[in-house]
């Protein structure tokens, strides 16, 4: 089943989000070659694809997994959790009827 995995970064995230950013990146990698990504990807902070120094808000993914408590553990294992990036992580099943 799909999983929206929505994530809130803490304040003044860009530092420890771009020091994470490799293993945060080569974790979704792997799913992505397993067939299991719909999408993914940051919620910048201001209304522009290219941030700069505002930074981003949060992030956004959807993805396959076995169970919402395996979607759980794999979004509480990121790398943005363990660098201090995300202040809130939330894990709802998702339904897609589009595209």
């Amino acid at each position: 089943m799909l999983y929206a995995i929505i994530a809130s970064d803490v304040e003044n995230s860009l530092e420890k989000r771009l020091a994470a950013r490799p293993a945060h990146v080569e974790r979704l990698q792997q799913l992505k070659a397993q067939g299991r990504v719909v999408l993914a990807g940051p919620h910048p902070a201001i209304d522009s694809d290219d941030p700069g120094a505002a930074g981003f808000s949060g992030s956004l993914i959807v993805a396959e997994f076995d169970s919402l408590a395996a979607a759980q553990s794999w979004a509480q294992a990121d790398p943005y959790v363990a660098a201090g990036v995300y202040g809130q992580v939330v894990v709802k099943p998702f339904k897609q009827t589009m595209p």
